[in-house]
């Protein structure tokens, strides 16, 4: 991701100095307000990362409206956080910062790394100013610390701390509630080789590393940028036009827009958000769709009372909760995070969080499906782990029964299904954070003892009779033969990973308080 070179930069705020002739160069104004720009972003990275609870990722952050100069802005901060390491080391060792600039510490990364491996930068602005007048030291300290770690380049140096970038094609899904499919394939089409997907009709496929974020189709919501497998959520609901739905947790509303797409305009969604920044982005997002069907509710979802008259002819809710976010660490940058670096020791609190994640999961998912009209369900996450997917639907499956819900086949073509830990797991859908480069999880409740096709268009034909079998004991798969399918899955290697992963974790913090 090479940094696209701009000429000198331009003033800082108040204090703030012109060019000679007392105007900035377009580039000079570029490139200033890209690093301010920047830097508001990567403060927002930084904090959320540190926190464990970020505010949006690196892409959807740079590319919001309120940021102008994205693309200079999306290469500064992918820039900064892929040298941050070696930028923090570097600082601390020049010892120059005082109190004043560590309360602008993310601008201050953004000048260190143009002054380190960017760009020459111009004496305008109070941080510049002080930066280049400690340039020697800061080039002092990089020189040391090549020297610490042994090695004779800068490139050298990178190597001890970056991940390679993971090569993805790129998805988008039509918005069909302003452009049909195959218009959008002849106006793609004019600039990129263009594929229809196989198992989401209004879903597009077209080459890694295109951009479009500029495209006309993208900024006038005709297309929108979003993966396979957040795509493949709100198809497994498959509402029909005319009904109400709920979306539980419902920014920054991509899933949101498509329910809308598919219930043609017709109907009703009613999208709850608890978050109010994230309202604003969810609002952006409906506004930007066309979709006038759609009505935003800032409050937690939790409070819903199902009982509550307004929300008795919801027939589907979908419910994509907060998780971990690592079935997405790729496509959202998260490779680039302080909390992921090369090298980067097990977080102690990890499984503390995970476990915390995965009991607000089950609450909301028990929750949905005591809305007494509800017929579908759907919960899905972008999370890789057993304790926020298979854990959560197995725990609440009683309840689910007791509200006469059964698991449902979503998508039945698809190969890569849950992790075979209880009794119907092969009715969840995984993908596959390698050979799908994304790892989203899908499960889908449907309402009734015997699953009406016409009320489940993802089931195959078959499954009725399987349905009935099942329930007689008659198992058409024995456990044993799913294992050993499963024993040769992508997956299963996966499970394993995490599993030892966990394991490992907790002995290490057992290890810990018998050391202390």
């Amino acid at each position: 991701m090479a940094r696209t070179k701009t000429a000198a930069t331009a003033p800082s705020g108040a204090s703030a100095k012109t060019s000679r002739n007392g105007r900035l160069s377009n580039a000079e104004r570029s490139a200033y307000f890209a690093r301010r720009e920047a830097a508001k972003v990567l403060r927002l990275v930084l904090r959320g990362d540190a926190r464990r609870r970020a505010v949006g990722s690196i892409k959807s952050l740079v590319y919001s409206p309120s940021v102008k100069n994205k693309k200079a802005t999306f290469a500064l901060v992918c820039q900064t956080l892929k040298h941050l390491s070696i930028i923090k080391q570097v600082l601390d060792s020049a010892s120059i910062l005082n109190s004043k600039w560590k309360r602008q510490e993310e601008l201050v990364y953004i000048l260190t790394y143009d002054i380190l491996f960017g760009q020459e930068i111009s004496l305008v602005g109070d941080a510049e100013k002080f930066l280049m007048l400690h340039k020697g030291a800061i080039q002092s300290a990089l020189a040391r610390l090549l020297v610490r770690n042994k090695v004779k380049s800068i490139e050298d140096l990178m190597a001890l701390y970056q991940t390679p970038d993971v090569p993805k094609p790129r998805y988008v899904r039509v918005n069909t509630l302003k452009m049909d499919v195959d218009s959008a394939v002849l106006e793609l089409g004019k600039q990129f080789v263009v594929q229809k997907d196989d198992l989401v009709p209004d879903l597009l496929i077209l080459p890694p590393g295109c951009d479009l974020h500029d495209h006309p189709l993208i900024v006038n919501g005709c297309v929108f940028l979003q993966g396979k497998a957040s795509s493949m959520v709100a198809a497994a609901l498959a509402p029909k036009p005319g009904w109400k739905v709920l979306d539980a947790c419902s920014a920054p509303g991509n899933k949101t827009v498509h329910l809308a797409a598919l219930m043609k305009g017709k109907g009703k969604i009613v999208a709850c958000e608890l978050n109010k920044e994230r309202v604003r982005r969810l609002k952006d997002t409906i506004k930007l769709s066309g979709a006038a069907n759609i009505e935003v509710l800032h409050g937690d979802f939790l409070n819903l009372d199902p009982k509550d008259p307004a929300y008795s002819e919801v027939r589907a809710i979908l419910l994509d909760p907060s998780c971990s976010g690592s079935g997405t660490a790729a496509e959202r940058l998260d490779h680039l995070l302080p909390s992921h670096a090369s090298g980067h020791t097990a977080d102690p609190t990890e499984m503390e969080r995970l476990n915390k994640l995965s009991a607000f999961q089950k609450k909301a998912l028990r929750h949905a499906l005591s809305f007494p009209g509800v017929e579908r369900v759907v919960y899905s996450t972008c999370s890789i782990h057993q304790v926020e997917n298979e854990d959560v639907i197995k725990s609440v499956l009683p309840i689910a029964m007791s509200f006469g819900f059964q698991l449902a086949t979503s998508f039945p073509q698809w190969n890569c299904r849950g992790l075979p830990v209880f009794e119907g797991s092969e009715h969840l859908l995984r993908t596959d954070p390698v050979e799908d480069k994304e790892g989203f999880f899908i499960a889908l409740f449907v309402k009734g003892n015997i699953i009406d096709r016409s009320k489940n268009p993802t089931m195959p034909s078959s499954y009725n009779s399987k349905v009935s079998e099942h329930i007689k004991g008659n198992k058409t798969i024995t456990k044993t033969k799913r294992m050993k399918l499963f024993m040769h899955n992508r997956m299963f290697k996966i499970w394993s990973h995490c599993l030892l992963r966990s394991r490992r974790l907790v002995l290490d913090l057992k290890n810990d308080k018998q050391l202390r």
